[in-house]
Parts: structure tokens; sequence; C-alpha cells
């Protein structure tokens, strides 16, 4: 620890609803040089299919982490103590174009990774998935993947459209972005137009785990599994809000029933302490259709959980 690493503006230094909204009320930098991870807002929900909104997830996430305390009390996690975080803002995407957000998106990461700096992504549509994990490539090579959703997102297209939210993990697989044989995808469930929908994935070498598989069940022991298939390999963490059940996460532009449950996805994460965690994003949290805020809540936890397991962060 440094006395000169950021911490989370105290809630007896100003009350929580009060302040600039930033994430869990860090810094906001211009620039990633000298920080170990950052967190990132990408206002994109031009992918989505059925319900819009995501666009407004970030500054909500944003708005609800005020609440989070930067101490872990559960793993023990100080991630502050180690690691000098701050929040990046908004990458500028353009509204009107998915193929411009792309190279927007993609070359704004470019510069965050060339710092050394780990990503935490506030989505936006699972879309921004695909030119974040087109970075991590150019630095990294191919990626494991952790990949919570109610969906497996690996349409061959959308209305005739090779890039949207139900078609980044396809495309990320036809550009060798994935190291395919440690790719987990964990939630799948509902309706789908074939019964052979999540086979395609299988076939990639994906291991699928859908969700009735582990209703009423830990993930302590899948996510034993998926350390030792990944072991030290880069791994990024994709994590879509409607991989957990609606009844905790209603805000969602595509909500599917018998989802998840929040210890469940909080399994998952820490589940994924000691691995070579070189990201994360947080996706598809649409405000308008969260009222409570408990979804923006929920995925500003989630997000901060990521970082509490990235390596170089310090258990108490």
């Amino acid at each position: 620890m440094t006395a000169e690493n950021n911490q989370p503006l105290s809630g007896n230094a100003m009350p929580r609803f009060a302040g600039i909204a930033t994430m869990m009320r860090l810094p906001h930098v211009e620039s990633p040089d000298g920080l170990d991870a950052a967190f990132i807002g990408v206002p994109l929900d031009i992918g989505t299919s059925n319900r819009a909104g995501a666009r407004f997830g970030p500054r909500q996430i944003r708005t609800e982490s005020a609440l989070i305390r930067p101490y872990n009390m559960a793993t023990g996690a100080a991630p502050f103590d180690t690691l000098q975080v701050a929040d990046l803002g908004d990458v500028p995407i353009n509204t009107y174009s998915i193929e411009k957000s792309m190279t927007i998106i993609g070359d704004f990461y470019d510069r965050v990774l060339a710092a050394g700096c780990k990503p935490l992504t506030m989505g936006g549509d699972h879309t921004i998935a695909l030119p974040i994990l087109r970075a991590l490539h150019r630095r990294h090579g191919p990626v494991a993947l952790v990949h919570v959703d109610a969906h497996a997102d690996i349409n061959e297209e959308m209305f005739g459209e090779p890039i949207a939210h139900g078609t980044p993990f396809r495309r990320a697989v036809e550009e060798g972005l994935l190291d395919c044989q440690r790719v987990f995808q964990i939630g799948l469930r509902g309706t789908g137009y074939a019964a052979d929908d999540f086979d395609w994935p299988r076939a990639q070498g994906f291991t699928v785990v859908q969700a009735h598989e582990v209703w009423y069940q830990s993930l302590a022991p899948l996510m034993v599994q998926v350390r030792e298939r990944i072991g030290q390999a880069p791994v990024y963490i994709t994590f879509d809000i409607d991989g957990l059940d609606p009844s905790f996460a209603a805000g969602t532009g595509t909500p599917e029933i018998g989802g998840l449950t929040v210890p469940q996805g909080l399994e998952i994460i820490r589940g994924c302490r000691g691995l070579n965690v070189v990201g994360g994003d947080l996706v598809e949290v649409a405000p308008p259709y969260d009222p409570s805020g408990n979804t923006a809540l929920l995925g500003a936890n989630l997000l901060y959980e990521m970082l509490c397991v990235l390596p170089g962060v310090t258990q108490r």
C-alpha cells in the first residue's frame, strides 16, 4: 500500500446521497497511466433486441455504488490497499453506429491496456464485449472466459446484422479471440428457436452450465473445476445481469425466469480469485426498468467483487 493510493470517498466525509457520482466515489481521471485498474462506462445500447435503456446503466451503477465501502467483509479483500484505482469515465461511443462504436471502444481499451491498467466495465449492452475482447487479444492473445448470462450470445446474425448483443461470442470465436477450451458459460436458460441452440458453443469446446442444472446448489464446486481448467491463462469475466433471476435483477432488457441467485453470482466471481483476471464487465443493466435501483446496486456490487479478485489484491 502507498500513501498515494486512491480511496473511495467516505460516507462520513460526504453523505452518500451527495457529491459527484463516480464509481464508488473514486477520483475521476482522464488517463489510465499509473492505474492498476479502472472502472469504465460504455453507454451503448443500440445492439439491444428487446427493451433498450442500458445506455443509462453506467450512470445509475455509479449512483448506486455510493453505498459500497472499501473493504470486503466476506472475503477479506482490501483492493485499495494495494491497487491504484480510479474512474476513467465513459467511452464516447457513436450512438448512431455500431460499426463506428466498435472502433471507438477498441481504440479506448487499447490505450487502457497499454498503460498496464485492468478494465472493469459498466455497460451498456453485451455488444461491447466484442471490441473489448479484440483489444485484450491484441495484448494477451486468446483469453479464457467466464461468461454469466441467460443467453449464449452466439447467434450467426440478428436481423441480418453480424454485430449485436446476441452475436459477440460467435464473432469472438471466428476471430480467434477466445481460448475455447477454457470458456465457461453459466446460467444459460429460457426458450429457444431450436433444440440445439446451445450445441454450437459446446461444439467449439465451451463448457455450458445451464441454470436448471444448478438450481438450489452452491457453485463453489463448479468454480474449483473452472480454476483447474483455466490455470494461469489470462481470463476475462463477462457478466450479463440477466444471468441472475429477474426476481433479483428485473431492470434488464431480456429477462428470463429461473435464473441464478445473487449468492450464486457472488460465488462465481469470488471463485475467480487466484486466476489471472485481466478484466471484467457487467452489462445489460437498464435503469428505465429498475425503478428501485436494486438492479444497478447489484451490478455495482458485482463490479466491486471483480475488483476484489484481481491479481495483487491483499486479503486481510
